[in-house]
């Protein structure tokens, strides 16, 4: 590992992703990084003469180099930030958030639609007559009489670009955040009749990848393929996982084997194999292994372009070619060489790979099974073969999940405590389900595939999906609602690795760094503990035609909730008891009209538009099932300090009580607008 630590591409690498984090987080002018770039390989380059007239390396070599990896990273993904270009349609005379604009836009991706909208991603190549740049999510409005758009697909429209809404509850998916990691800023809505589709000019290479997925696609309807079986298909092999079912995928993720469905490293390694096994006889030829090499390394590429070319397909067909050029000049690279070697090319390619969850997660968990995998096996060594197979992939399995499992709490919140039997069972089969279709898929297009070589197919899928969901109905054996924060997780991954560390030379200082390590993890125990119990909250929700409010003191917390609210989704609930760290609530109750918190009293005001109290003075008026109240009077009257207004109000209420505050002076809360209401004392 130390030998590792000192291979010159892992020190580039990390300082090209320490560049990538300050410039994500703190927006630099381009320019100015362009002059202290240029001053750098000045600097650089004067040191490098001086060292190779002197015939040594001075201390500032590799400083400077350090400082250049530093600064490319700093580089690429602040000129990769598209927002920092002149180009970028927000910036162009006239756009606007609040009146329609006039756009050109190209569809690039096809997303999962929702009930009412078929979602896509383009790109924005004109607004308002000029050139421009920039991708939109683009929502519309589902139409049986028209057909859904292609990637491709050029449309002249004109809607409001408006700005994606962050989590309107506390501890809610921010997909605001999610989409920027994407460069997405702006989204439209509208139905078929508010755009023209143009004349497609040109295809790109995604455009044609799409018609070949098409294509395939209608093959397989064709021989039967239906419903969950063509989901999966697609997913599996196509890299498309639009289609995919919340159950089905939901049976996956509690199963443990949602990787399965996501094509990675796994896959491409499984397809590598079978490349390398069928090419082997070209290398009793002169040059026959590079000429070999160079067609396998051809259909990884050709295959990740058919997938999509997604962040998955794109990391695992970059790793697997740089394995395929060491397999090449028979050079035993080192595995953890590799996977650092690829990093820095992908993240010098598209630095926003390291904000995608897959991608740390696909990194962490091959880094894993390198590294613990043979800790793990060693532990036992069966003596028959099947009993060491089994064992062999067991140990892959326990070593990826150990890997993975804080970086997963932290992001999902649960573990598949039967992860090992959902791979135990699929992975064996993997390479035969991955080559069985591929050959399918291919007899399929030529029109030439046997049908009892599809049923079967289309049979042993459907068995993998009940095998799958069955695995995901022991709930007994599904840990849900974790709490895990980023302190916590960074603490746990030290422990981790000095741990490991010290079984593999068992000396005193790693001994002490463990402990050390312990000694962290309890105090972040402690830090946490001791801010859950001393915070205090009293929260309105944002809920759609319904009120949820909740007192907090400390870990205890109860919502009280109106009895519409018991027909609606209450999965904000759950994700603030998740991400505030609690682990007990209080049973509800319903809404009451006074509240009293912390020297504030809050007083809840229905439809029935009661708000005159003897001797009851509240500091803050929360408006609910839109009272018919002359709003001027009540703040003359009860002259409060602030006024709430929660989601169960008419829009057009909430226009006039907000006009009313603003002329009055009182600050206004629309939980619509400005999100959840958290009062902390």
């Amino acid at each position: 590992m130390i030998k590792f630590l000192k291979f010159i591409p892992v020190q580039l690498t990390f300082f090209l992703i320490i560049g990538i984090l300050i410039g994500n987080y703190f927006s630099i002018q381009p320019m100015h990084l362009a002059v202290v770039f240029g001053i750098l390989i000045l600097l650089f380059t004067s040191v490098y003469f001086y060292a190779d007239k002197q015939f040594q390396t001075p201390f500032l070599f590799p400083v400077f180099v350090f400082l250049v990896s530093f600064f490319i990273g700093l580089g690429t993904i602040t000129f990769k930030n598209q927002l920092n270009h002149k180009n970028h349609y927000s910036k162009a005379l006239n756009f606007s958030i609040e009146k329609p604009v006039t756009a050109l836009i190209s569809i690039e991706n096809i997303l999962k639609s929702t009930k009412y909208y078929d979602k896509y991603e383009a790109d924005v190549y004109q607004l308002n007559g000029e050139k421009s740049i920039g991708k939109i999510l683009v929502n519309i409005q589902k139409d049986s009489a028209t057909s859904q758009l292609q990637v491709d697909d050029r449309l002249a429209v004109k809607m409001v670009f408006t700005e994606i809404v962050e989590p309107l509850n506390p501890y809610g998916f921010n997909y605001k955040k999610y989409l920027q990691q994407q460069q997405i800023h702006h989204q439209i809505y509208g139905d078929n009749s508010q755009f023209l589709r143009l004349k497609n000019i040109k295809q790109t290479i995604k455009g044609i990848a799409a018609n070949i997925r098409e294509k395939i696609t209608k093959a397989l309807i064709q021989y039967g393929f239906k419903n969950d079986e063509l989901a999966v298909v697609n997913a599996l092999l196509l890299g498309q996982r639009q289609n995919l079912t919340s159950e089905l995928q939901q049976s996956y993720i509690g199963a443990g084997a949602i990787h399965i469905l996501a094509i990675s490293g796994l896959h491409i390694g499984i397809i590598l194999l079978i490349l390398t096994s069928v090419f082997k006889p070209m290398h009793y030829f002169k040059h026959g292994k590079l000429a070999a090499s160079i067609i396998i390394i051809s259909i990884l590429w050709m295959y990740a372009i058919i997938a999509g070319l997604s962040a998955s397909v794109v990391r695992a067909v970059a790793m697997f070619t740089a394995i395929a050029i060491a397999m090449q000049v028979n050079r035993p690279s080192s595995t953890y060489k590799t996977l650092v070697i690829s990093m820095f090319f992908l993240l010098l390619f598209n630095p926003y790979y390291l904000f995608e969850v897959g991608f740390q997660l696909s990194y962490l968990a091959v880094f894993s099974i390198v590294w613990i995998q043979p800790k793990l096996y060693h532990l036992w060594k069966p003596k028959f073969w099947f009993l060491d197979k089994t064992w062999q992939l067991l140990t892959v399995s326990m070593a990826a999940q150990i890997g993975v499992l804080p970086l997963s709490l932290y992001y999902f919140h649960q573990f598949p405590g039967l992860f090992f039997v959902s791979n135990l069972v699929i992975i064996p089969v993997l390479g035969i389900i991955l080559t069985a279709g591929i050959v399918i898929i291919i007899l399929s297009v030529l029109q030439i595939a046997p049908q009892f070589l599809v049923d079967a197919f289309i049979f042993v899928i459907r068995q993998m999906n009940h095998f799958v969901a069955w695995v995901a109905n022991q709930e007994y054996f599904i840990i849900q609602q974790i709490s895990m924060s980023l302190l916590l997780m960074v603490a746990f991954y030290t422990l981790l690795f000095f741990g490991l560390k010290w079984t593999e030379k068992k000396v005193f200082y790693r001994f002490a760094l463990v402990l050390i390590s312990i000694v962290m993890l309890q105090s972040v125990f402690i830090y946490e503990k001791y801010g859950i119990q001393s915070s205090n909250e009293f929260i309105v929700f944002n809920q759609s035609k319904a009120t949820t409010v909740a007192k907090r003191t400390g870990n205890k917390i109860r919502f009280d909730t109106s009895a519409d609210s018991l027909k609606t989704s209450a999965n904000f609930k759950m994700a603030y008891l998740v991400g505030a760290g609690l682990d007990e609530m209080q049973p509800s109750e319903k809404i009451k009209n006074l509240y009293y918190f912390k020297g504030e009293t809050i007083l809840i005001v229905d439809s029935l538009g009661i708000y005159r109290l003897n001797s009851i003075k509240p500091t803050i008026v929360i408006l609910r099932q839109s009272p018919k109240i002359n709003l001027e009077r009540l703040l003359k009257y009860l002259n409060p300090k602030l006024i709430i207004a929660d989601g169960s109000n008419y829009k057009s209420y909430l226009n006039d009580w907000e006009k009313t505050c603003i002329k009055n002076k009182t600050p206004f809360h629309n939980t619509l607008q400005k999100g959840a209401f958290v009062l902390n004392k």
